[in-house]
């Protein structure tokens, strides 16, 4: 095992101390609202009840993702969370869309396999829109998918640079991801993500595809630490 991975995880696990300190703790996205109050742009990390580090009670990091990448690109940060999180109103309370949220698909997965929601297999992730029939298969998974992600506690970055978040998106789960390496905090036999459908998540322990294999940069940590001092 890499000593200095360990190293740096830790580092990145102090500086999540020191975030966490700053915001006044977690939120989660069950309790949320757009005034809440959040920055216009930034880098969010989910952690996720019942994962913690291997010393048994750090939360440990599922989950890193960012936003507005391109730069047509107009999406907020509370935009993109809000994607996440579903529906709280409306016609459809507590459902969502997870043709528009990578995230909501990936645990949409891991619940029809480990719950067997078999009739919704055959339409779920299939396409970029559906229909309302469809739509109205899917609902109660959409609602359970809301309920599995909205009690995920969130800590998030302001980030106002769109190169920047790119960078520490990319250096955060390169090195948090356990794909094809010594495991530092795996995640916990009962974890949700073993029964994703994408080999990435399993592998990595984390709710990421992209990047999961990538090495670190570097630079993309530096960005990370340097906001909050570490």
């Amino acid at each position: 095992m890499s000593e200095a991975r360990r190293s740096s995880v830790d580092a990145v696990y102090a500086s999540v101390d020191e975030l966490r300190r700053r915001l006044g703790g977690p939120r989660r996205l069950a309790d949320a609202t757009a005034r809440t109050g959040w920055p216009r742009h930034g880098v969010y990390l989910f952690f996720e009840p019942g994962e913690v580090r291997e010393d048994g009670v750090t939360p440990r990091i599922v989950r890193v993702g960012t936003h507005a990448l391109t730069e047509t690109s107009r999406t907020t940060l509370w935009r993109r969370l809000a994607q996440h999180r579903g529906a709280v109103g409306g016609s459809n309370p507590g459902g969502g869309n997870h043709r528009g949220s990578i995230f909501r698909l990936h645990v949409g997965t891991a619940l029809i396999a480990r719950d067997g929601w078999h009739d919704v297999a055959r339409t779920w992730g299939r396409g970029g829109s559906a229909s309302r029939d469809v739509r109205a298969t899917e609902v109660e998974l959409e609602r359970a998918v809301s309920r599995t992600i909205g009690a995920m506690p969130l800590l998030w970055l302001d980030a106002p640079d769109r190169r920047a978040r790119g960078l520490i998106e990319r250096d955060l789960i390169a090195l948090l991801s356990n794909y094809d390496r010594d495991p530092i905090d795996p995640p916990s036999p009962g974890w949700l993500g073993h029964h994703a459908d994408r080999e990435a998540i399993r592998r990595s322990g984390m709710w990421n595809v992209n990047h999961v294999r990538d090495q670190v940069d570097g630079e993309g940590l530096r960005l990370f630490h340097e906001p909050v001092g570490q």
